[in-house]
């Protein structure tokens, strides 16, 4: 079921960027402004540095390489 959702007292200057924004993105102002809504409330995938850099900032190491692991084991160490 679709609602209407209706937002008061918006300065020109926001609107205004809004219209140019749709426009920029072939959309109509209604169009824009659903898109901008779905954007924002849907969840992000990260990119593989925003992984890596959240990994870092987190000091989360990953363990040791596979071929490492077997190495070991096959020379007994």
């Amino acid at each position: 079921m679709a609602l209407n959702v209706s937002i008061k007292n918006v300065p020109e200057a926001v609107v205004e960027r809004l219209r140019e924004r749709a426009r920029r993105n072939h959309r109509s102002l209604q169009g824009e402004l659903l898109a901008i809504l779905e954007e924002t409330i849907s969840p992000r995938r990260l990119s593989p540095e925003e992984v890596f850099r959240r990994t870092l900032e987190l000091g989360l190491k990953t363990g040791p390489e596979s071929a490492a692991m077997v190495r070991e084991a096959r020379d007994g160490r």
